[in-house]
């Protein structure tokens, strides 16, 4: 019982208790010792009073999902082909992969800033997901080599010989044991994109707009409900994006009957 209670002890404390107190500072005043708490709901009206708030929501969460997408399709190929097979230049392909860790990101955008011209790419939403998987797929790899890792590929070997599919290996076996790094690399992948502001203004030209171009204005202010209520919203997106996903992958076919009605 006693790792339970520490558990939920140390979730409360770390998780429930700080997004607690933020959405009371949101639609509080400032608190006084000796004035009570009023309630207010004017630093939500402030920000939803900008007119790109809406837009520049929807925007953040199609180039969020899109970045996933591409960071689920290259961190499952490359992290599987980096676990399981050894080939010549594999630690220099690794290295390769894993360097926009180790390189400044501001650098990385200027460059491609030219090659995003040269493609019609620049000033477009795409440009935008595109660079956006500069800080994020190096993670991607990371995690699913280390969960591939993990599976071993013995276990995969004896779906082959049973006759499996690949498409049924994939749902029945790879997909159950790698639902905790999809988790990890869901939620990582998408807070990374979503909170970039300078390399979507460098890509995007000011013509793609996210939240984070139009809240770091609000970062000037001194108005604590503000900045909580800004928080707040920001959290948003990741969560409903996050629960998309989860309920995509308790949709997924797992069971071998599934398969074996289709064969």
């Amino acid at each position: 019982m006693r790792p339970k209670l520490y558990f939920r002890l140390i979730t409360a404390l770390f998780f429930i208790f700080p997004i607690v107190l933020l959405l009371l500072q949101s639609i509080t005043t400032p608190w006084r010792t000796r004035e009570g708490i009023n309630i207010q709901l004017e630093s939500f009206t402030v920000l939803w009073s900008d007119p790109n708030l809406w837009t520049a929501t929807v925007w953040s969460i199609i180039i969020g999902a899109v970045v996933l997408l591409f960071n689920l399709f290259i961190g499952l190929t490359a992290g599987k082909a980096l676990a399981f097979y050894s080939f010549k230049g594999r630690s220099l392909i690794e290295a390769l992969l894993l360097s926009p860790l180790l390189i400044p990101l501001l650098a990385v955008a200027i460059g491609l800033h030219l090659f995003m011209i040269r493609l019609d790419l620049a000033d477009t939403w795409l440009g935008v997901a595109l660079v956006h998987l500069v800080p994020t797929v190096p993670y991607t790899i990371k995690i699913f080599h280390h969960a591939y890792s993990q599976i071993g590929r013995p276990l995969l070997e004896q779906a082959e010989n049973l006759g499996a599919s690949v498409s049924h290996q994939f749902f029945t076996v790879e997909l159950p044991l790698l639902k905790n790094a999809i988790r990890s690399v869901t939620f990582l992948t998408i807070v990374i994109s979503l909170s970039q502001y300078a390399i979507t203004a460098i890509i995007g030209g000011g013509s793609v707009i996210t939240m984070p171009m139009i809240f770091f204005p609000f970062l000037n202010s001194a108005n604590p409900p503000l900045m909580a209520a800004l928080s707040i919203w920001f959290a948003v997106p990741p969560l409903v994006m996050y629960i998309a996903v989860e309920a995509l992958l308790s949709l997924a076919p797992y069971s071998p009957t599934f398969w074996r009605n289709r064969t």
